[in-house]
């Protein structure tokens, strides 16, 4: 059911996805709009939403931990020469409009807000469409516009000190079952061979589900991948991995990520077939 405060997304007229806009979080867990749970056409759930292992994982959005010093990613901030340390530095994603909401997306504008300031506005456009009877694909844009007189960067705790940790920007916290699940790219496979790389396409593939995240524009794809499988299941693409991204006053940082969402465990000729027509969509 559609609410104010979210929006359903429907592939064939069934729901896909609910998207959060206003969920009531601690101020700890950095709170933003999120989407959970997405589910496959046949219904298997493929997100979590604060698990125990790591309560600030709201399954697909936005999250950086690092704009100027304020964390918005939730929990702990990596400070170098001292490492994770609890801050009161966390700030919050805010739904401020839909320009556009229809059954299979919708366009939003956000405000990113720390210490009663807006730093970021955000504009993210959703759109869900079907690609075959068991797969559909999750087109994820968002836009952030400096809004301040200031320059800004965006870090991550790579570019702070700790070491292939470089996450921040799309996340995908994907569902943890009993076994890790299986990574892959078209010439490579498992965690520790893909995290930190830059690759085309990147594919989860748990019990009865495959997830094939993909960046869709040549910016996108510069950047790498934060893969993680054996501790958790989970994909983003890193927006500040070796150096810190800066955003001058009025200048808009733009990334696009197509997410392949598929039951089934599929192969590799299966999900490049499946990325190219999402993508091209």
């Amino acid at each position: 059911m559609t609410t104010p405060d979210s929006a359903v997304l429907r592939v064939a007229g069934r729901p896909v996805g609910r998207y959060v806009t206003r969920p009531e979080l601690p101020a700890r867990l950095s709170p933003r709009p999120y989407l959970h749970p997405v589910t496959t056409l046949a219904g298997t759930a493929v997100t979590e939403l604060s698990p125990a292992d790591h309560i600030h994982h709201l399954g697909v959005g936005v999250a950086v931990p690092d704009v100027e010093g304020h964390n918005f990613w939730g929990g702990r901030t990596y400070v170098r020469d001292q490492g994770p340390t609890e801050l009161d530095n966390h700030g919050a994603q805010r739904h401020h409009s839909f320009q556009l909401r229809d059954p299979d997306g919708f366009v939003e504008e956000l405000r990113w807000i720390a210490s009663g300031t807006e730093l970021l506005r955000e504009r993210r456009t959703v759109a869900a469409t079907e690609l075959t009877g068991a797969a559909w694909a999750l087109d994820f844009t968002f836009s952030l516009t400096n809004v301040t007189s200031d320059p800004l960067s965006i870090g991550s705790p790579a570019t702070n000190g700790r070491p292939g940790a470089a996450y921040g920007g799309f996340f995908w916290r994907a569902r943890k079952e009993q076994d890790a699940p299986d990574v892959f790219t078209v010439d490579r496979e498992g965690e520790d061979a893909i995290h930190g790389t830059r690759a085309d396409w990147v594919a989860l593939t748990g019990a009865t589900w495959t997830l094939v995240f993909a960046g869709a524009t040549d910016r996108t794809r510069r950047d790498p991948w934060f893969v993680r499988a054996g501790e958790y299941p989970g994909v983003g693409s890193s927006l500040a991995s070796e150096e810190r991204l800066p955003v001058p006053p009025g200048e808009t940082v733009v990334r696009r990520i197509v997410t392949v969402v598929a039951d089934g465990r599929l192969p590799r000729l299966e999900v490049a077939a499946l990325v190219r027509k999402a993508v091209s969509q």
